[in-house]
């Protein structure tokens, strides 16, 4: 066993946002759905500790989601 086993993380995996008025929220049943502010051909954005670590695509095959790694961010561009 590593010392790194124990240690945390927060991650972040963010296919892309919206603001959406409190009161569209509330009035929202199962199935409604939020137009995100991204495409279908923009990358998924992975956070560590709230920093920009990586770039990816979304896979789903069957019943599993994954995430494909396509560009890890440079220290500059984070």
């Amino acid at each position: 066993m590593s010392v790194l086993d124990e240690i945390k993380i927060d991650m972040s995996i963010v296919l892309g946002s919206a603001q959406v008025p409190i009161r569209q929220i509330l009035k929202m049943s199962r199935g409604a759905t939020i137009p995100l502010d991204c495409g279908s051909e923009d990358p998924t954005l992975v956070y560590v500790n709230n920093k920009l670590v990586a770039k990816g695509r979304v896979i789903a095959q069957d019943e599993q989601i994954s995430l494909e790694i396509t560009e890890v961010v440079q220290k500059d561009q984070a």
